[in-house]
């Protein structure tokens, strides 16, 4: 699968990049994008599929909606709205949002505490 992620600023995408494999590419709107920023998106992302991962805010909200329109058949991410943003939201949650898109084979999973076995995980 060829996919691209796009998030809101570098905090967010050092955040899910913690999560994901390192040739899943992450890219930034650093802000509300122009379109300039827009357009250079488009264009790094090329044919592949877009997954929206913007905060759950009023300025989230509205790059989300830019976004929608230039990518409309992306997916969208959500976090929590009692996260202040994507780059503060728990990793176990940002795995959770990331299975539920159904990116699972791109996930890059914690190793399990020394001393559990696989059945302490279930």
């Amino acid at each position: 699968m060829d996919i691209a992620i796009i998030v809101e600023g570098k905090n967010d995408k050092s955040r899910v990049r913690k999560v994901l494999h390192e040739d899943v590419p992450i890219y930034c709107t650093f802000g509300t994008p122009g379109p300039d920023q827009l357009e250079r998106l488009r264009k790094q992302v090329g044919s592949k599929q877009v997954y929206l991962f913007t905060d759950n805010d009023s300025s989230g909200k509205r790059i989300r909606g830019m976004l929608r329109d230039l990518f409309p058949d992306a997916e969208h991410i959500y976090t929590r709205r009692g996260y202040p943003g994507v780059e503060h939201t728990p990793e176990d949650y940002l795995i959770e949002q990331l299975e539920k898109a159904g990116l699972e084979e791109h996930i890059l999973y914690p190793e399990p505490a020394p001393g559990w076995t696989k059945e302490d995980q279930i």
